[in-house]
């Protein structure tokens, strides 16, 4: 699409020196995504990968869970008055016997570049709609040390946030840390949807022998994606929610945060990481 990044007028002090010049910032768009025609979410994003954001949109809400189930994604010609075609609205176009969930007015998502799905699922609601439990995946075995390098491999492919510093990402690693795919945008759940989305696409999904890891914090609404992926650890190199924690519990997620350097925090699933000593617990 092209529109990754856009160019401003920005006044510049350094030390007192004033002077003008251009910056580049992370272009931010709405992005209505509709299902089968019918409106169904409206999330901010940054353009690019769209087809995979609003596939991966649809694993997360538990539509979606292999690439039969989707017939095609299409830019929807004519969004505006005028007849224009924006690059602002896609439809998703599902296979036919898709389960349709229930689209009315009051069910419609609006979702922003920082906060997800704020407060629409429960962990109940999304332990009971996982198509692959994660606790009943393959044991997954990781040291601390394959995790400690996954922050520098990631930030080492984020091409954009070089130019700006605004962008969130998202990235796959294999379980011998070998990096799958990455995504960056301005929201860090697009980042993720955007993987999840291209997994689907691909056939990829479970994504049972996989590390997803985020560049800031691990939210509620980012373990439930995990989840609803299939995907068996999260970390990320800020803290989780309460919430995250609780689902990860729920639900066997292995879940880390304050990856940096050499150190980390782990809330959940520790028996998935090959530990010098065994974990202790709190008195």
């Amino acid at each position: 699409m092209g529109r990754v990044t856009e160019r401003r007028r920005v006044i510049r002090i350094r030390d007192g020196a004033v002077s003008a010049r251009p910056d580049t910032l992370v272009a931010e768009e709405p992005l209505e995504i509709r299902l089968n025609g019918k409106p169904l979410a409206i999330t901010m994003r940054t353009p690019g990968h769209d087809f995979d954001l609003a596939a991966g949109f649809l694993v997360s809400e538990g539509v979606l869970g292999a690439a039969e189930d989707l017939l095609n994604i299409v830019y929807c010609a004519g969004a505006t008055a005028d007849g224009s075609n924006t690059y602002n609205v896609v439809d998703v176009r599902t296979a036919p016997g898709v389960p349709m969930p229930d689209i009315t007015l009051e069910r419609n998502v609006y979702t922003t570049s920082s906060c997800g799905l704020c407060g629409k699922a429960s962990l109940d609601a999304v332990r009971t709609t996982a198509r692959w439990p994660v606790a009943d995946t393959p044991p997954l075995r990781l040291t601390p040390g394959l995790l400690a390098e996954l922050p520098g491999r990631l930030r080492a492919a984020q091409r954009v946030f070089d130019r700006t510093g605004g962008l969130h990402a998202a990235a796959l690693f294999t379980e011998d840390g070998e990096l799958v795919d990455v995504r960056e945008d301005v929201g860090r759940h697009n980042a993720v949807d955007k993987l999840i989305g291209r997994a689907l696409r691909d056939g990829g999904l479970p994504l049972s022998r996989s590390v997803l890891l985020v560049s800031g914090r691990a939210s509620f609404e980012l373990a439930q994606k995990a989840v609803m992926a299939g995907v068996p650890v999260l970390a990320a190199v800020s803290a989780p929610s309460s919430l995250a924690v609780d689902l990860a519990v729920e639900t066997g997620l292995t879940l880390v945060g304050f990856l940096r350097g050499g150190s980390m925090n782990v809330y959940a699933g520790e028996e998935r990481l090959v530990l010098s000593e065994p974990a202790g617990h709190p008195d």
